[in-house]
């Protein structure tokens, strides 16, 4: 395909590069999207919450076609102590009769990602498997297309867009991100799916038809490190895993496979998973760069989508795929207005980086833009809050024959002898300022 030519080379069948190449082909334009995995989705790693509002503008009628486990109506958020738990747990029966389910649903992507590629592909877009991306070939400076192993294939394009995920070494190559990755800005994530009965499920869930719970977990159970445990329930099995940050790793000597083991000992976690035979495990890398550490989005001939871009939510919302999916796209959107112009300059595609400004993507990411700095450097809030929690709750709960007046003053004393009061204050309100 060395002399062959095409409007748009989309790298990586992914939500933000299938939705890319699905709006380049309801334009009309001629789009290829190459993905390195054999077939679409059999090395995407994810198991946990889809959020929809994107899908539902590009694909009306994705509720009746998606391959869908089952829709979120909990929410749980836990702090976990060595041997306890304290959470906030909301529920609503309001979602159930949302048109659309709230647009979350927990979901594999390894089926999801094939059916929205196939989308595409019916749309008009030529989708070639088992090809992975090695190089950008460059002219001048602009990007003019990509050369593939195996067999050092060349195809040629007006613009490529890259949605190849967090390695993206195009985008090192294009000279939008510098250097190696800050290990302090990188999760990696252990994760496994562990089958259960579809009623043992519902029981242990308290669950009634489709619904669906999605937990994120904080504190002992991932050693107190900066990170994440998680648990999401699908039709017939849990995806559960963790998610801690490269440098806080190499801080503890931690590595994932021990850190998820220990999160699945927990007593919050242990009864969960009970009885339940494990028929995957897998590990991934997600981007937590933050608005502030993002590579560069747009050069002469290339755009930068979904991970690669960095375009995660990583607070307590935990979005990733609605980004993905809008970066996506407006990355398409772009390119659309560049074919009108017959001009695929840098200036031309910088409009794609005001799109995203305008949207909820980089809105929401500046308003974060603090939180991971924050954790890093005040590592002893998901270390010693969960457990003085804990602790505190235990005490004031504890049956005994003293006045109820009297516990109360002794907690409140044991709070102020752990914790001065001024330090407390002072940790909220940092905490409040990246959070909220």
């Amino acid at each position: 395909m060395s002399d062959e030519k095409v409007t748009c080379i989309v790298v990586g069948a992914g939500p933000a590069g299938s939705a890319a190449a699905l709006v380049l082909a309801c334009a009309g334009i001629e789009v290829l999207l190459l993905e390195r995995g054999e077939t679409v989705g059999c090395k995407n790693l994810f198991g946990g919450v889809l959020y929809t509002t994107i899908l539902d503008k590009l694909i009306p009628t994705w509720m009746e076609e998606a391959p869908l486990e089952r829709y979120v109506t909990r929410k749980r958020f836990s702090l976990m102590a060595k041997d306890s738990e304290v959470a906030l747990d909301f529920k609503t029966k309001r979602y159930e009769q949302h048109p659309k389910r709230n647009f979350s649903f927990v979901v594999l992507r390894a089926k999801f990602d094939p059916w929205f590629a196939g989308k595409a592909e019916e749309a008009g877009a030529m989708l070639a498997t088992g090809i992975m991306v090695k190089e950008l070939i460059i002219e001048n400076g602009k990007v003019i297309g990509v050369r593939t192993e195996p067999g050092n294939e060349e195809y040629f394009a007006d613009v490529v867009i890259s949605a190849e995920g967090v390695h993206s070494y195009l985008t090192l190559q294009a000279g939008l991100r510098h250097g190696e990755f800050d290990p302090d800005h990188i999760v990696t994530a252990a994760k496994e799916v562990i089958k259960l009965d579809k009623s043992v499920i519902e029981d242990r869930f308290q669950l009634e038809g489709n619904e669906g719970v999605a937990g994120a977990y904080f504190g002992e159970g991932l050693f107190g490190m900066f990170g994440a445990g998680f648990v999401y329930t699908n039709k017939d099995s849990l995806s559960i895993g963790t998610g801690v940050t490269i440098g806080e790793m190499i801080r503890n000597k931690k590595n994932p496979n021990e850190i998820l083991e220990h999160f699945k000992q927990h007593p919050a976690i242990r009864t969960l998973i009970r009885g339940g035979e494990t028929i995957e495990y897998s590990a991934h890398m997600i981007p937590e760069y933050g608005y502030d550490h993002r590579p560069g989005l747009f050069n002469d001939g290339f755009l930068v989508t979904g991970d690669a871009a960095g375009l995660v939510n990583s607070s307590h919302h935990q979005e990733g795929t609605n980004l993905a999916m809008a970066s996506g796209v407006y990355a398409a959107e772009t390119v659309i207005e560049a074919v009108k112009k017959n001009d695929f300059s840098k200036a031309t595609l910088s409009m794609y980086e005001q799109k995203l400004e305008n949207s909820f993507v980089l809105k929401d990411l500046k308003k974060y833009r603090h939180m991971t700095n924050f954790f890093n450097t005040n590592p002893h809030f998901l270390r010693d809050y969960p457990e003085l929690a804990a602790e505190l709750l235990g005490d004031y709960f504890a049956l005994s024959d003293r006045p109820k007046g009297e516990v109360e003053k002794e907690v409140f004393r044991k709070m102020r002898r752990r914790v001065p009061i001024l330090t407390m204050l002072t940790d909220l309100w940092k905490a409040k300022k990246a959070l909220m």
